[in-house]
């Protein structure tokens, strides 16, 4: 379920701002590398900073797009492959616990990148001399706009009621008549 239509306003800004970062360093990426290895090819030379930029890039790319695919319900729930397994009327608890153990998982890590960012900061890349906190940065920036549209996504999930519109009384029929 895309979360995005129902986000308020300035949350839908924030997932358009991420989409368009991630659209941008994708085709960054795609751009750099290939011009880099025709020049490789072709030349007999390459740049040297390309392959900071690029890893910069990938680390960055991804900790966004863990963000943009929570905005559009995209990852993968457990609840999904406990679905056959547990009765209706315990998807929604089962749900409920899930949602809150990925909450504390998503403050762990945006507490614990943070810190190794912070501690990196002072180093510097070998080639553009960029710091390296900034390349740790990826990870508690994309979990914690991760954890933003997380929250919102549970918010949604727990105002609107049963997944589906199935009622439990529903459940209750089914599993009595087998």
């Amino acid at each position: 379920m895309d979360y995005r239509e129902k986000y308020p306003l300035p949350l839908r800004l924030v997932s358009l701002l991420i989409d368009t970062a991630l659209a941008v360093g994708g085709l960054a990426i795609i751009v750099i590398v290939f011009v880099n290895a025709m020049l490789r090819g072709a030349a007999g030379f390459d740049f040297s900073w390309s392959l900071e930029v690029v890893a910069f890039l990938l680390l960055w790319v991804t900790f966004l797009g863990c963000a943009a695919a929570t905005a559009r319900g995209a990852h993968m729930r457990v609840t999904e492959i406990a679905a056959s397994v547990v009765p209706l009327r315990l998807r929604r608890p089962l749900a409920i616990v899930i949602d809150i153990a990925i909450t504390v998982l998503l403050i762990s890590l945006v507490y614990f990148g943070a810190v190794i960012s912070m501690r990196t900061w002072a180093q510097e890349t070998s080639v553009l001399y960029w710091p390296v906190g900034l390349l740790y940065a990826s990870m508690p920036v994309g979990m914690a706009l991760t954890l933003l549209f997380h929250l919102a996504n549970f918010y949604i999930d727990a105002s609107e009621g049963p997944p589906d519109g199935v009622s439990l009384a529903d459940d209750d029929t089914r599993e009595a008549h087998g």
